[in-house]
């Protein structure tokens, strides 16, 4: 199997899954462990996969120390900016920047996921 894909180090998976399971529409594929608090949660969304994992992993696993700042962008086309934008702040999510239409062609508005991390919402022009 030939793929890739991105893991998020995130300090609450069940936080960081149910903002993008019920606010971009991310299904859970994959859950360790089965039961009781997830460690990591494998997710996709049309041909994406993405991968939360608790921010532990990277120390236990590969002698890393995570910073305090973004770990991430992630750019998520979704079908209508100012309905997705408007349903993360009515979730509390922070907005980054508000909707606006940008001169390539795209609308675009950005939030931040529970852990301050930018994701941009986008969709085309007309």
């Amino acid at each position: 199997m030939r793929r890739a894909f991105p893991v998020v180090y995130v300090r609450d998976v069940g936080a960081a899954l149910a903002f993008y399971a019920d606010l971009l529409g991310w299904e859970e594929q994959y859950r360790f462990p089965a039961d009781g608090d997830p460690g990591y949660v494998g997710l996709k969304r049309d041909d994406a996969d993405l991968g939360l994992a608790h921010e532990s992993w990277p120390r236990e696993s590969m002698g890393l120390e995570l910073g305090d700042g973004p770990r991430f962008e992630l750019f998520v086309y979704v079908d209508d900016v100012d309905e997705s934008l408007g349903r993360a702040q009515r979730a509390g999510a922070p907005v980054l920047a508000a909707a606006r239409d940008m001169p390539w062609g795209e609308r675009m508005a950005c939030v931040a996921d529970p852990d301050g991390n930018p994701v941009t919402l986008a969709a085309p022009l007309g």
